[in-house]
């Protein structure tokens, strides 16, 4: 009998790799290691997307934040300089080291900006009577770049960190951003197959908004109300795929409302109510008034997440794991990757490997002092 065409192609949506390691002692690892570890899962994407997060790689401009700016003219490169030097004071700045190779074409104009804010009068007005933090304004700026002038988007905007991604699979992006030549203490990277959103360079992986960084394999199904919820906080969406509201929704929980890690991760991936009511009454009394309070910042649809910061690494995911998470330990590194091959390319023997169950979040924490 012959097959129809739609017997024979059939749409995967399981795809995108993952990966990621930090040394919690504050190692500092070159880029290969990274580039290693995501290049053993080629085939979880198709070229539209790869990207990495590095942390560490600036120690001599670690109290400024680094802008990454990617631009698609020249025009808009002209008017978000103007913008920078009218907010920021500006230590130093310079093009982004690329390399011509075969894979990447027309690529778009990527330069960084290590920045301190300039005090002006908006500035001020912010701080003394509007009781924003210095943070809060370095949000705001972000999301007036990416939102306002056309053809520029910051890629990342941290301190002693930075993002490097674009279209094409990850190993051809580390090729592209001489990532050999940057190490770090915290690296994740990420292999993109793109389903529900298109495959460009500001929507390649990971996300970032200040020193919070993503890279996700799934789908957020609830993006529309999580997107809706963030705009009442002044968070912009911009970038036209539905990761970009996890890494804005962990800046709000986390740095805004103060939650822990561990309560920001049970408000992203909640228990069923059901599970809930059969708890300890302590245990019962909190995720209630998480579920209650943060109903609208819950993560609908099946999700392995990466999080980095200038703090540490976690890993996620959905509270019934639809998406694949393995997690290892060797000395002071614990690794994160959607295959536990992508971990043993880099880490032959680790000390402990396992499965994180659905929805409990696996945190490896800097050693205080180390950053």
């Amino acid at each position: 009998m012959k097959l129809k065409p739609t017997h024979i192609f059939e749409k995967d949506i399981s795809n995108c790799g993952l990966t990621g390691f930090i040394s919690t002692s504050g190692k500092l690892v070159g880029g290969e290691v990274i580039m290693k570890s995501i290049a053993l899962m080629h085939d979880r994407g198709n070229g539209l997307g790869g990207g990495f997060a590095a942390y560490g790689i600036y120690p001599q401009f670690k109290e400024f934040n680094a802008l990454h700016l990617m631009y698609e003219s020249g025009m808009s490169i002209q008017l978000t300089e103007e913008y920078l030097e009218q907010n920021f004071i500006i230590e130093h700045h310079e093009d982004i080291p690329t390399r011509r190779i075969p894979a990447i074409k027309n690529p778009p104009v990527f330069r960084r900006y290590f920045v301190k804010l300039r005090e002006t009068d908006e500035y001020l007005e912010a701080v003394n009577f509007q009781n924003m933090t210095e943070q809060d304004v370095v949000v705001g700026h972000v999301m007036r770049i990416n939102n306002e002038i056309e053809g520029a988007f910051v890629v990342s905007s941290g301190k002693n960190m930075g993002a490097f991604k674009g279209v094409g699979y990850p190993e051809d992006i580390a090729d592209f951003f001489n990532l050999e030549q940057y190490s770090g203490f915290l690296w994740t990277a990420h292999n993109r197959f793109p389903t529900n959103t298109p495959g460009w360079w500001g929507g390649a992986h990971p996300f970032t908004l200040l020193d919070w960084s993503i890279v996700h394999n799934g789908e957020i199904s609830s993006y529309g109300i999580n997107k809706r919820y963030l705009e009442m906080y002044g968070y912009l969406c911009t970038m036209l795929t539905d990761t970009e509201v996890v890494a804005y929704m962990l800046d709000l929980l986390i740095r805004k409302h103060g939650l822990s890690p561990e309560l920001a991760c049970m408000a992203l991936a909640s228990p069923f109510w059901d599970k809930i009511d059969t708890m300890p009454a302590d245990e019962r009394e909190i995720l209630t008034a998480i579920r209650q309070v943060y109903g609208s910042g819950l993560l609908n649809g099946p999700f392995a997440i990466l999080f980095g910061s200038n703090e540490g690494l976690i890993g996620l995911n959905d509270r019934v794991k639809l998406r694949p998470l393995v997690c290892a330990e060797k000395d002071d590194f614990v690794y994160m990757a959607s295959e536990e091959a992508a971990i043993r390319e880099i880490c032959p023997a680790p000390d402990k490997i396992w499965s994180p169950r659905g929805g409990e979040p696996v945190i490896a924490r800097l050693k205080q002092g180390v950053a």
